[in-house]
């Protein structure tokens, strides 16, 4: 739920910057508005689904924490003391779900049955 937030937080950041006339491209801004809150819809969805017992959500939540994994290299890379610190909270927080998603009471919660 914490990365649906950032990813709501990050759409309403791109939707003042594009209502203020500070964008760049407004095809652009609009297209990545719509994808960060269909994939935090998702990740809502994934979780919910997890709570549920349901196994086929651990798929998602686990290929977005790779994506999340990737994005923070990337991020650290860029040298940009600001990035860097995003980078590093991003592999953090993708570790803490992987080790959870792996964890003992999850994996029987969603393999029962």
């Amino acid at each position: 739920m914490v990365e649906a937030a950032v990813l709501a937080a990050l759409a309403v950041v791109l939707l003042v910057e594009l209502v203020a006339g500070r964008s760049g491209s407004v095809g652009v801004s609009l297209f990545l508005v719509l994808f960060l809150l269909g994939v935090g819809w998702a990740l809502v969805a994934a979780g919910r689904a997890l709570r549920a017992g349901r196994r086929a959500a651990r798929g998602l939540v686990m290929t977005w924490q790779l994506f999340q994994v990737l994005a923070g290299v990337w991020l650290i890379g860029s040298g940009a003391a600001w990035a860097v610190v995003g980078g590093i909270a991003a592999l953090v927080l993708a570790a803490g779900v992987v080790a959870l998603l792996f964890s003992r009471p999850v994996v029987e919660v969603t393999t029962e049955g």
